[in-house]
C-alpha cells in the first residue's frame, strides 16, 4: 500500500458510487461521482468501470488495474459484483505525488532484491547439496528437502508481495507481446499438474473441437501467473476425485478464459469475498493465497480485463476476460514460465 504523503485520497471527500442493476437503468448513489468526474449526467450507455471512466476522458495508469488518470487527477476507482447479480462501481480522488511514487517504487525494488537474493541463496546451497554427489543421511536428506520447498515458497510469495504492491502504486511492469492464448493455459496446466496429482483432483484443458483461441496482446507471464493462481484457489478448495477444468470462452471483442471446479461450490460468503485481500487474509490467519489471487486480479485488470466469480449447484467457476488482440497488430508469442 501506499506511504502517507505519495499517494491518498483526496481529504475526506465521499468516495463516487453508481449502482449497475442486473436489470433497469444505472443509478447513482449521491452526486460525488459526477463531481469528481466532471460530468453532468452519467452517459446513457455505461456496461461497465472502463466505460464509465473513458466517457469522462480518463485513462488507465498503465501497470495499474485501479488508477486512472486525466489532465494531472488521478483516481482510484473498482468494482465490486453484489450478490443479487447487480455490480457498484466507485471512484475515489487521490492526492498524487509523481516523484513520491517513483521514490517509493524504487524502494520497493530495492528490497525485494535484498530479500530474493538471500533466499535464492539458501535455495542454490540446498538443492546444492542435495544433486546426489555426496551422501546424506536421510534425515539431513529430509531436513534440505524441507529447507528448498520452503526457499521456493518464500521467494514466490515475496515476489507476489513486491508486485502487488508495485501494482497499488500504478506501477506493475508489464511487457506485451501479440500471442495466442492456448500455450499459456497449457504452461499453466502443466505446472500445476504434480499438485494436482499430489491432491489427487484431475485437471484438464477443456477445449472442444470448435473452441476459438484467439490471439491477445499481453505479457503472458502475468496473465499465465493469474491463470495458475486461479487453479491454485480451486485446488486447496477441492476434494479427492474432483475435476479442475480450464475453458476458453469468446465474447468478441473478448475472450473469457474459466477455471472451473465440479464439485461442492463455494459458500455466498467465500465467493463475495474470493479478491478481497485484506477481508480473506484476517479471517483465514494467513497472507499467501489471498494476496496471490488479489495480484491476480491487478494483473488481469492492468490488461484492461476483469475477473469474476459464478457458483451454480455443480461447482464454482473463477474467470478472468481479456480484450482480443486488434487484428493489424504484430508481434512474436512471449516465452513461458518453464
Amino acid at each position: 500500500m501506499a506511504s502517507p504523503g505519495e499517494l491518498t485520497t483526496g481529504g475526506m471527500a465521499a468516495p463516487g458510487l453508481l449502482l449497475l442493476p442486473r436489470e433497469g437503468r444505472p443509478r447513482l448513489l449521491g452526486r460525488s461521482l459526477l463531481e469528481q468526474l466532471g460530468l453532468e449526467d452519467v452517459p446513457a450507455r455505461v456496461g461497465s468501470l472502463a466505460e464509465l471512466l473513458e466517457a469522462a476522458g480518463f485513462q488507465r495508469r498503465p501497470g495499474s488495474g485501479s488508477l486512472w488518470a486525466r489532465d494531472g487527477q488521478v483516481l482510484m476507482a473498482g468494482e465490486e459484483r453484489l450478490e443479487d447479480g447487480g455490480r457498484l462501481l466507485w471512484t475515489a480522488p487521490l492526492s498524487w505525488d509523481e516523484a513520491g511514487v517513483r521514490r517509493r517504487v524504487k524502494y520497493l525494488s530495492m528490497a525485494s532484491h535484498d530479500l530474493r537474493g538471500s533466499l535464492a541463496n539458501v535455495r542454490s546451497y540446498a538443492a546444492l547439496l542435495l544433486n546426489g554427489r555426496v551422501p546424506l543421511e536421510p534425515k539431513v536428506q529430509r531436513g534440505l528437502e524441507t529447507i528448498l520447498r520452503n526457499a521456493d515458497r518464500s521467494l514466490a510469495f515475496s515476489q507476489d508481495f513486491f508486485d502487488a504492491s508495485r501494482a497499488d502504486l500504478g506501477a506493475l511492469p508489464c511487457e506485451l507481446e501479440r500471442q495466442s492464448l492456448l500455450p499459456i493455459l497449457d504452461a499453466a496446466v502443466e505446472r500445476q499438474k504434480a499438485a494436482a496429482n499430489a491432491a489427487q483432483v484431475t485437471l484438464v484443458l477443456d477445449l472442444g473441437p470448435g473452441d476459438a483461441t484467439p490471439d491477445i496482446l499481453v505479457d503472458g507471464a502475468r496473465i499465465q501467473h493469474a491463470v495458475e493462481s486461479f487453479i491454485q484457489y480451486q485446488l486447496a478448495r477441492a476434494q479427492p476425485g474432483e475435476v479442475i477444468r480450464l475453458r476458453i470462452r469468446a465474447f468478441p471483442p473478448r475472450v473469457r478464459v474459466e477455471v472451473r471446479r465440479d464439485g461442492a461450490p463455494l459458500t455466498d460468503e467465500d465467493a463475495s469475498a474470493v479478491f478481497q485481500r485484506e477481508e480473506r487474509a484476517f479471517r483465514e490467519k494467513k497472507l499467501e493465497d489471498p494476496l496471490r489471487v488479489y495480484l491476480a486480479r491487478q494483473e488481469v485488470e492492468a490488461h484492461a480485463g476483469s475477473v469474476g466469480v459464478e457458483t451454480d449447484r455443480e461447482g464454482s467457476t473463477l474467470f478472468l476476460t481479456l480484450p482480443e488482440a486488434p487484428a493489424a497488430e504484430l508481434g512474436s508469442p512471449a516465452s513461458m514460465q518453464a
